[in-house]
């Protein structure tokens, strides 16, 4: 069976021209939705892939439609492979997997995405040891100066206040109280 998903960003847009051009490729059925392609939360799209099963195709006029970064459609590429089933942008044409040419070209563009990721988390590893050698703290600051920390531990240790207490007086979680050290 295949399947058509088409999208629209806004009210003003319209759906007819995707309607129209997934009923003629073949689409025996279309999921419509009215949401931003950022939107990972998208129910007709999520409605649309538990439907397909091993053998069918899930369409779209063009990829904008299915997704807007490259991530985001490798993920959910990956989630329709996983059910056996198949793909295909209307406009991209070597965006089609159920052909060899396209699943080769989702191959290279996947690889393509994972070179990029391991480039951008080995610069970022780089640049986080370069930022701690130069002293740079990472993380949060601290709520609580190292006087307020000395000053809430002998609260707690004799016992004066609850740890609620000592923690309401800083302005900070009565959990916050209890992890000092």
């Amino acid at each position: 069976m295949i399947y058509g998903y088409a999208r629209i960003s806004i009210d003003s847009q319209r759906l007819g021209v995707q309607l129209k051009q997934l009923r003629s490729a073949g689409a025996n059925k279309v999921f419509r939705e009215t949401a931003s392609g950022a939107r990972a939360d998208r129910a007709q799209l999520r409605r649309a892939i538990d439907a397909i099963d091993r053998g069918d195709v899930l369409m779209v006029t063009r990829l904008d439609r299915l997704a807007r970064s490259t991530r985001d459609l490798l993920n959910t590429l990956a989630t329709i492979a996983a059910k056996g089933a198949g793909f295909r942008s209307l406009h991209d044409t070597w965006a089609d997997t159920t052909t060899a040419h396209g699943r080769l070209m989702l191959t290279v563009l996947g690889g393509l995405a994972e070179f990029e990721r391991e480039l951008i988390r080995a610069r970022t590893g780089e640049s986080r040891e370069r930022a701690k050698a130069k002293g740079v703290k990472m993380g949060r600051k601290p709520k609580l100066t190292d006087h307020q920390k000395r000053e809430a531990i002998k609260r707690r240790d004799h016992g004066e206040d609850t740890l609620a207490e000592i923690g309401k007086s800083y302005n900070v979680s009565h959990s916050t109280i209890s992890r000092l050290a």
